[in-house]
């Protein structure tokens, strides 16, 4: 006859998830208003933040630097929303972005990019779509956030 020990485990309780918060940077108020999403969201650890469409001015070419500027001011709005969520651009831990031209847009975007993202660099995925929302928008940049909460 064999005999078992069978090890006692204490198994703790989960402790309790917190809801998803919302990040909505002063300023920007009129998007949850008027569109009914948030710039983004903190759940646990992650932040998911709202893609932010880079556009041209309406009526302008799509130039190297007519997109230069796009991509600037889309890449600025992104760091406010980061600078609320308690983040920087080393937090970044993935990024997807929706081209209305890839091949057209890639070195600007990536030149735009590289000014703020340094080694290691975020997982990227790269998509060409036929259009966006508003029509002078080029490309959309959507980032998935790591930053561990300081209050735990």
């Amino acid at each position: 006859m064999r005999a078992f020990l069978f090890p006692l485990v204490a198994f703790a309780a989960p402790a309790a998830a917190e809801p998803p918060q919302p990040i909505t940077p002063k300023g920007l108020e009129w998007q949850v208003k008027e569109y009914g999403f948030s710039p983004a969201v903190r759940a646990g650890d992650f932040i998911f933040v709202s893609g932010v469409v880079a556009g041209i001015e309406k009526g302008a070419e799509a130039t190297p630097e007519s997109m230069a500027a796009g991509y600037e001011r889309a890449f600025s709005r992104l760091q406010e929303i980061l600078g609320a969520a308690g983040a920087s651009w080393r937090d970044v831990v993935e990024m997807t972005t929706y081209h209305t031209d890839l091949p057209a847009q890639a070195a600007v975007f990536m030149a735009a990019k590289n000014e703020r993202m340094a080694e290691p660099y975020p997982a990227w995925t790269a998509i060409d779509i036929d259009r966006l929302w508003p029509d002078n928008g080029i490309t959309e940049i959507r980032l998935t956030v790591y930053s561990p909460r300081a209050d735990r």
